[in-house]
């Protein structure tokens, strides 16, 4: 998997003078059925999240409310992504490394996950990723 399959999803955004409202669609909005849903809040100043890639794992990711950053790394090339509105989101398509920093006051991150919780799925150590990717050594 390459930087080039992870991209800003713009969602539906239905504007209304009472209160906008989007909506995600699994197999729609995303390329994959969502089976998890969490989101991180309370992340301190200067914190970073993430640090890690997944096995078969896919991913959107969103603002809901205040920004952050997402830097993406397929072991050949980086690139950041600053995330600030609650109707794009990040796609991270599987065997990417994700780090998320910069975390504004009151930042909520809502990610929408292709597969249920499963710690096998993890490559939690930089190198151990790199050299999955046949990139190391």
């Amino acid at each position: 998997m390459t930087l080039a399959q992870c991209r800003i999803v713009d969602l539906p955004k239905i504007t209304d003078p009472r209160g906008n409202l989007t909506f995600i669609e699994g197999n729609s909005h995303v390329p994959f059925d969502i089976k998890r849903v969490y989101y991180l809040y309370d992340v301190p100043g200067g914190a970073e999240r993430g640090g890690h890639a997944h096995k078969d794992l896919q991913q959107l990711i969103i603002a809901m409310s205040g920004s952050f950053d997402v830097v993406l790394d397929d072991g050949r090339e980086k690139k950041r992504f600053h995330l600030n509105r609650s109707y794009f989101g990040l796609y991270v398509c599987n065997m990417i490394w994700r780090e998320l920093d910069n975390f504004s006051s009151g930042a909520v991150c809502l990610v929408l996950a292709s597969n249920a919780y499963s710690e096998s799925d993890y490559y939690r150590d930089y190198d151990e990723y790199l050299q999955a990717l046949g990139l190391n050594g």
